[in-house]
């Protein structure tokens, strides 16, 4: 089940293969658009020089070779900066935080809701003018590799609805509740009984009657 909304394919798949069935996913999403503005930067002039070098002399094979590889090299740096964003998802469940990542090798980071103490929103300039924020995680215990997302779409509503769940009631408190791994904590047993009282009243002893002289 999920209070995310509409999922796209990606979301969906990780959603229903590494929640629990009592779980209910409350953000599920991948990172925003904006985060392929760094390797589009990197990757174009690098293309535009493969593609020059390919066609400046197509009779000289040193020219032609590197300028094919150039281009061969350039094309699979993107292609996996994009299949990397495309394949990574945020979650955020009734009991963990989630980030699914990995092209060839899938990996699943978690981090039990329980063991955040603080959450920090921040965006930038640049985030506010184009949609997106991060998310940064204290927990308690070692650092985690949780602590900070980046490029978070559409972050305010998410910072709203990831609050919701760690520092309210909305879920029945569900992040304060369950184990590390997410499995609800077993009912505690009543305490046992007190051990029954062995001590009984007893009657004076009645004195002796008085000796005959």
């Amino acid at each position: 089940m999920t209070e995310a909304g509409p999922l796209h394919p990606r979301a969906s798949k990780d959603v229903q293969k590494y929640l629990l069935p009592d779980e209910r996913a409350v953000v599920a999403t991948r990172r925003h658009w904006a985060v392929l503005l760094e390797p589009t930067v990197k990757f174009l002039p690098v293309f535009l020089i493969g593609g020059w070098l390919l066609v400046l002399d197509p009779d000289n094979k040193v020219t032609s070779s590197a300028g094919l590889l150039v281009l061969v090299g350039s094309l699979v740096y993107y292609g996996l900066r994009v299949g990397e964003w495309w394949m990574r998802t945020f979650i955020v469940s009734t009991r963990r935080v989630l980030l699914t990542s990995g092209v060839v090798v899938r990996t699943v980071t978690l981090l039990p809701l329980r063991r955040i103490t603080d959450l920090t929103w921040k965006e930038t300039f640049l985030g506010q003018l184009l949609g997106y924020g991060t998310f940064r995680f204290e927990s308690a215990g070692q650092q985690q590799a949780l602590s900070e997302i980046t490029f978070l779409p559409g972050a305010d509503v998410l910072y709203r609805r990831v609050s919701r769940l760690l520092f309210s009631s909305d879920w029945g408190g569900a992040a304060s509740s369950g184990d590390d791994e997410g499995n609800p904590e077993p009912a505690q047993s009543p305490p046992p009984p007190p051990p029954p009282d062995d001590r009984r009243d007893t009657q004076p002893i009645p004195g002796r009657p008085p000796d005959e002289e």
